[in-house]
């Protein structure tokens, strides 16, 4: 389906940036090793500047295997016992940066009165999943044993993450839940990329995943990050949130997503499974959204409801009542 053709799918107020960072990205060469280094470098463009008025820290923390491992820690205040949230950043497990989504997590730091760490995780293909769920669960258990300096309840931590990052939130629950050391409140999954086999072996209705992230693009990053072809039976399940066959005692979800999002089936169907197992998953399908529609339309009355939902789902979590 071309792009002109999309345009009566998309919400009215959506639209317009929507097709204008469509047409950016078709002009973009296709995501390979060839061109991961000038993709990774476009990805900044995304990253909004942080303000003085929400105190951000960088520390340098030991991670699993003894490397240096960077977090950022938004709105620190030692002597208080607020909610926390561990955040992982997206960019098909290949690209991004925590240091770019720091003014988000001040606006979500200022809205909640809480306390941020987001994880500088290693990037595929230079380390496999092993490695970057290994920097996140560490990212994690610096800030429950770190808690009392940071003004974090440690009862209370909530994991969060878009596209990639809602993938390794997923993942961080389950290694949670698995590993039985620290609580979760709640797993807030932001059109998460959950499913090796969207893309791969798994065939799409027509105009599902044509904007913003393709199937294509999928696969590279689930190749990267698994390392070895997605969509088989070769693939490391316990590195695919929708192939753990046990999803029972996981933390409490949120999951939202676009409509016309490659990820909305598997989304979907992640909520499904959650529920069926006994946990408590609250789903939000936006219509008209395509993957990034928060980012893309910022301003748009959709997006503004879907930020709502977002940090309702976080104030049931932390026991904060709702806005």
């Amino acid at each position: 389906m071309k792009l002109a053709q999309l345009g009566p799918l998309l919400d009215p107020e959506m639209r317009e940036s929507t097709m204008a960072v469509a047409e950016m990205i078709a002009e973009m060469p296709a995501l390979s090793d060839a061109t991961l280094a000038d993709y990774r470098d476009a990805m900044a463009q995304w990253a909004r500047p942080a303000t003085d008025t929400i105190p951000v820290a960088r520390h340098l923390i030991m991670g699993s295997d003894g490397r240096d491992l960077v977090v950022y820690v938004v709105n620190a205040r030692a002597g208080t016992t607020r909610p926390a949230v561990l955040h992982m950043h997206g960019g098909g497990f290949v690209s991004g940066a925590a240091s770019f989504e720091v003014a988000n997590l001040q606006d979500l730091a200022a809205a909640l009165d809480c306390v941020c760490v987001t994880v500088d995780y290693r990037l595929a293909p230079e380390t496999d999943w092993r490695g970057s769920v290994a920097d996140n669960y560490a990212g994690l258990r610096w800030l429950y044993e770190n808690a009392a300096e940071l003004g974090a309840d440690p009862t209370r931590i909530a994991v969060m993450g878009e596209s990639a990052g809602g993938g390794h939130a997923a993942l961080l629950a389950i290694e949670a839940r698995n590993r039985a050391e620290i609580r979760l409140v709640l797993q807030l999954l932001v059109y998460p990329m959950l499913d090796d086999r969207t893309g791969s072996s798994r065939r799409l209705k027509a105009g599902i995943g044509t904007l913003m992230w393709s199937p294509e693009s999928n696969c590279y990053g689930w190749r990267a990050f698994l390392g070895v072809e997605p969509g088989g039976s070769e693939a490391p399940k316990a590195a695919i949130p929708a192939r753990i066959k046990d999803l029972s005692g996981l933390a409490p979800a949120f999951i939202g997503v676009g409509a016309l999002d490659l990820f909305a089936e598997e989304d979907a169907e992640y909520a499904q499974r959650l529920n069926r197992a006994g946990v408590a998953a609250e789903l939000h399908v936006v219509a008209g959204g395509v993957h990034g529609f928060d980012v893309i339309s910022p301003e748009a009355s959709t997006v503004k409801q879907f930020i709502a939902l977002k940090l309702n789902a976080l104030r049931r979590a932390f026991g904060i009542p709702p806005d």
